[in-house]
């Protein structure tokens, strides 16, 4: 039993109409499903002598009709906020710029933003960064 798309051709009338499905009982245990015409009421023995109408599948847009991605960033500005800044520190209770030594936002923007360091880079100690700017 597919599910078929309900249009058909009738064979007894000959209008193009639906047909509607029928569960078939033997007392209470379904045994099988019967076909009708909509349109007349001739009932179908079987799926297979039901015309159901061939699927048109039309394509209404082509491949150039597709949106296409929006780049909101240059590729040299993605990435380049304080979140993915070398000095930006986060604690529990605020997000600090280590560099400016002031309040910042994961998604604020500076001239002197600065890559993190690589995996393989050992990290700065208090003795071998420079002093903070005043």
């Amino acid at each position: 039993m597919s599910e078929r798309p309900p249009e058909i051709v009738c064979a007894a009338c000959g209008a193009e109409t639906l047909v509607r499905r029928e569960a078939v009982y033997d007392g209470f245990k379904r045994v099988g499903e019967r076909f009708v015409c909509v349109s007349c009421g001739h009932a179908y023995a079987a799926e297979a002598e039901v015309p159901f109408k061939a699927a048109k599948r039309t394509a209404v847009f082509s491949e150039a009709d597709r949106t296409r991605s929006a780049d909101v960033f240059a590729a040299d500005e993605k990435g380049r906020n304080c979140r993915h800044c070398r000095h930006y520190v986060v604690n529990p209770f605020t997000q600090r710029c280590g560099l400016h030594l002031r309040r910042v936002e994961a998604t604020d923007a500076c001239g002197d933003f600065e890559p993190p360091p690589a995996a393989d880079e050992p990290p700065q100690t208090a003795e071998s960064s420079p002093p903070p700017p005043r």
